[in-house]
């Protein structure tokens, strides 16, 4: 797959070589997510003219901290609030960025996007809404189709699809919305007035 994909914007010549990293980090489950993901948001940022070759790497690397232990994901993330204390798997997205910077990768905006893919884009990061929306409907995962059509010839709409839908599902079953989905919740266009806000969202 790696091979038949050739980026030459892209400001890392030998994409393959974080391919294996990848593989490496995690289980074989999980790598056959992240290969989804990767390729869907590629095509999601085809479909809406944006970078390919950004939105392929922030698939490909989205998830290489998710099957670290909690205590490891803690000390590269330090916690920011009491989500992140009581589930540290809410920081594998910050914890693959701390990585990914240590290791030398050089791209913000990828950086960016994979820090970002487990809350939600903030700053108009249109490569990291193409990551958040393929990892919550990549064909593997079995939900969200409308979404991930969606995305296709709407990204703006899609996205906002995606975040209302997580803190809905999260607030249906009383668990408590990280502060950083809340603030990309609230940052929705259409949600900017009081008529359109969901109950308990503050």
């Amino acid at each position: 797959m790696i091979a038949e994909l050739k980026f030459p914007r892209h400001p890392l010549a030998e994409l393959a070589g974080w391919d294996e990293r990848v593989r490496l980090m995690v289980r074989p489950r999980r790598y056959e997510h992240v290969l989804r993901v990767a390729e869907l948001a590629c095509q999601i940022a085809c479909a809406n003219r944006l970078d390919e070759a950004r939105a392929y790497a922030a698939g490909l690397l989205h998830d290489i901290a998710r099957d670290l232990p909690d205590a490891e994901l803690l000390r590269l993330a330090p916690p920011e609030c009491a989500i992140d204390v009581g589930h540290p798997l809410a920081l594998h997205g910050r914890a693959a960025r701390t990585l990914l910077e240590r290791w030398g990768y050089p791209d913000s905006v990828v950086l960016e996007a994979v820090e970002d893919h487990t809350t939600g884009p903030r700053g108009g990061n249109l490569v990291a809404a193409c990551v958040y929306i393929a990892d919550v409907s990549e064909p593997g995962r079995g939900v969200n189709a409308d979404i991930r059509e969606l995305a296709l010839c709407d990204l703006g709409a899609a996205l906002n699809r995606a975040i209302v839908s997580k803190v809905t599902y999260l607030q249906g079953r009383g668990i408590q919305v990280h502060p950083r989905t809340l603030r990309s919740y609230h940052a929705l266009p259409e949600l900017r007035s009081p008529a359109c806000d969901l109950p308990g969202v503050s």
